[in-house]
């Protein structure tokens, strides 16, 4: 899993796995689904991220190496 945040376009990208995108839904009007083929969610996009959350406060918890 990765998440990564692209300041310039203020756009934060949740991947869930290294499956190849083959399909992008619109889930609202600033949130992208990105599915593989088989209709999996592979990764999530948030446009206006800072707007939408406090990138500041970032918190991972639960997992383990």
């Amino acid at each position: 899993m990765k998440l990564k945040y692209f300041e310039d376009t203020d756009t934060l990208c949740l991947e869930l796995d290294g499956l190849n995108i083959a399909e992008t839904r619109d889930f609202d009007e600033n949130t992208l689904l990105n599915l593989d083929a088989a209709g999996n969610i592979c990764a999530i996009t948030f446009e206006h991220a800072s707007e939408r959350t406090d990138l500041s406060q970032v918190d991972i918890s639960g997992l383990s190496a």
